[in-house]
């Protein structure tokens, strides 16, 4: 019986269109494990926080045109993610989710050790990397490793990151990220990077298509532009730039898809779900790249053709800047 009626209310719930996943902020125990696990509506961080706010009411930055402006109007998004490889590189930012008895294991950092998380983390020998290829060549890239520990609540990651014969791994920098609370951060300090240029997390803001194909996307998403200011906006909390011009974005600026743009009716389900969230929690700029590129993880089920094709059609000039609070300058 319970598994009849758990079938009908699944049934109600996609004939209304609905999630058939019941969004859990702040609780990662019901994810699954492995790469790119389906984490079954489980949501980084407690549903007041800054990732998961419904911004589609705030005002608009009184800068909002400038800023716009120099990140491109004519611009089309691009998904930096998808399925397989492009070049023999994956596509995307993987992840792995693992239990609390994954083991520890020692990270060396190198040229941000001050600003990171100390060690052990429980990264895995095989944890899956930015940028792997699938011909076993050496790569380079930002080769950032992403893993959630879902009975602790916590989230690894890795920047630069580059795993050791004797088990360790060495990275550039890494930070812990506490899921369960609004101080995401507890070890950070005031204009600490982290393994993202603007001392977010990675892994909250990353398109994933267990989210997609169940019909909806409960928080912000995050993207890159290709020339920042040196400033930075909450929940950042670190710059990447020299350039104090005030018509570029600082780090951890929020734009989201203005409520007049219409979601066409014969794009893919997935894509209609990503800008859907682009709507209601927005996007934060989070680095240094290619203009209106937007962060997701691989997976096999994604269609290229639907994402590239589709995205592309939307331009910068469908976006406003969320009013800011403080920008901060270094």
């Amino acid at each position: 019986m319970k598994f009849e009626f758990a079938a009908f209310v699944f049934s109600i719930l996609l004939a209304a269109g609905m999630p058939a996943n019941a969004t859990t902020y702040g609780d990662m125990s019901g994810a699954d494990l492995g790469v790119g696990a389906d984490l079954n509506g489980a949501v980084p961080f407690p549903a007041d926080n800054a990732w998961n706010r419904d911004i589609s009411g705030a005002d608009v930055d009184p800068n909002s045109d400038n800023l716009i402006a120099s990140i491109g109007l004519d611009t089309g998004l691009h998904p930096d993610f998808g399925s397989g490889y492009y070049q023999h590189g994956l596509i995307g930012i993987p992840y792995v989710v693992v239990p609390d008895s994954q083991m520890y294991v020692p990270i060396h950092f190198k040229a941000y050790k001050d600003e990171s998380d100390k060690g052990p983390y429980p990264v895995p020998p095989d944890a899956p990397i930015e940028g792997m290829r699938d011909d076993g060549k050496k790569f380079g890239g930002d080769r950032h490793v992403l893993v959630i520990d879902r009975d602790t609540d916590r989230l690894y990651e890795l920047y630069r990151a580059f795993p050791q014969k004797d088990v360790s791994w060495n990275a550039d920098s890494g930070a812990i990220f506490h899921l369960d609370s609004n101080k995401v951060r507890p070890t950070g300090k005031k204009g600490w990077t982290s393994a993202d240029a603007a001392g977010l997390p990675i892994f909250p803001g990353l398109v994933r298509y267990d989210e997609a194909a169940a019909g909806l996307i409960p928080h912000a998403l995050r993207f890159t532009v290709a020339h920042s200011r040196r400033a930075y906006v909450k929940p950042a909390n670190h710059w990447a730039s020299d350039d104090d011009n005030p018509n570029l974005p600082p780090m951890g600026m929020r734009v989201r898809l203005k409520a007049s743009y219409k979601i066409p009716d014969n794009f893919s389900p997935e894509t209609k779900v990503i800008l859907q969230a682009m709507k209601t929690y927005g996007m934060f700029v989070a680095d240094n790249g290619s203009n209106w590129y937007i962060s997701g993880a691989p997976d096999d089920r994604w269609n290229n053709d639907h994402l590239v094709g589709e995205l592309r059609q939307v331009t910068g000039s469908a976006f406003e800047v969320v009013k800011m609070g403080k920008v901060h300058h270094p």
